[in-house]
């Protein structure tokens, strides 16, 4: 059920404003500079990197240590194992700020990204989760859809009409955590990631934080997001529309304003929405497979 934030404690004069960047990344080398640097040169002023590595074993580990030069820019290590999960909650706990954006290693923000999302939290206190449209790009950076996500949700939302519009749509309408601000606060509120369903661990943390505030949509494309070879299979497909399905059983359970009408119409089109992204992937496979590794200089 929603529960209205309403004005919460102002953090301390040191957080205050401030955004934490946390880019988890495992052998990212091929992309992780051009995503680090789209962070490093936005107009927003009041910033923090973290770069959490999951033991790399590609030059990612060097690469990123290399931006350590400017004191925005924190690299914690970790060992391998324990997936996405494990990286994303070891990134995350690191974050200092009053706000947090998890930006996977391969996709860059667009300039203005910062600015524009704090823009929105600091004008709607009670907004706990801004999320923008974004671009989906090749593995040359090229775009190959424009403007997606949202399903029509511009300003501010109250969360479970947020939850129950992206339940109907069987679709993650927030987009990836490149296209999403949170407040830390409601973040750590929410509990860890989790990967009890692992193809919809963004959506599940944003449906927990949405519990703690309201959306605010912005229409403009701010961020990327990446195509992967590795995403078109059709076992995948058939995963990925499965643990939909058993999402959205999830968040009924916590919204009741979600239907059993709901469930059914977000589960057919979860299912359409997993053949298309198939025949996307089809059809553009040859742009998406991984460049070699950039070892130009850094900053």
């Amino acid at each position: 059920m929603h529960e209205p934030s309403g004005h919460r404690a102002d953090p301390s004069p040191s957080r205050r404003g401030l955004v934490s960047v946390c880019i988890p990344t495992y052998n990212s080398a091929a992309f992780v500079a051009e995503t680090v640097e789209s962070v490093l040169t936005q107009d927003y002023p009041a910033v923090e990197v973290v770069i959490s590595d999951h033991g790399s074993t590609d030059g990612t580990q060097e690469l990123v240590e290399r931006f350590t030069h400017d004191p925005r820019v924190r690299v914690v290590l970790g060992p391998p194992g324990g997936g996405a999960q494990a990286n994303w909650n070891r990134a995350t706990d690191q974050a200092v700020g009053e706000y947090v954006k998890l930006v996977c290693a391969d996709d860059p923000l667009y300039p203005g990204c910062l600015t524009k999302q704090v823009e929105a939290m600091e004008a709607n206190p009670g907004v706990a989760l801004v999320a923008s449209k974004r671009d989906i790009i090749d593995a040359a950076g090229s775009v190959v859809f424009r403007g997606r996500g949202l399903a029509g949700l511009e300003g501010r939302v109250p969360g479970a009409v947020a939850v129950r519009r992206a339940v109907l749509a069987g679709t993650n309408i927030f987009g990836e955590p490149s296209s999403v601000l949170m407040r830390t606060d409601a973040l750590r509120e929410s509990g860890p990631w989790s990967d009890a369903l692992p193809y919809v661990i963004d959506v599940d943390m944003y449906v927990r934080v949405l519990r703690r505030g309201d959306l605010f949509g912005i229409a403009e494309p701010l961020a990327t997001f990446r195509l992967s070879t590795s995403s078109w299979s059709l076992a995948l497909s058939r995963e990925q529309a499965a643990q939909s399905r058993a999402f959205h059983e999830v968040v009924r359970a916590a919204y009741p304003e979600v239907s059993q009408r709901d469930l059914r119409i977000g589960s057919l089109r979860a299912e359409a929405n997993a053949w298309g992204r198939r025949l996307v992937y089809l059809l553009h496979r040859r742009r998406l497979a991984t460049p070699a590794p950039s070892t130009g200089p850094v900053g």
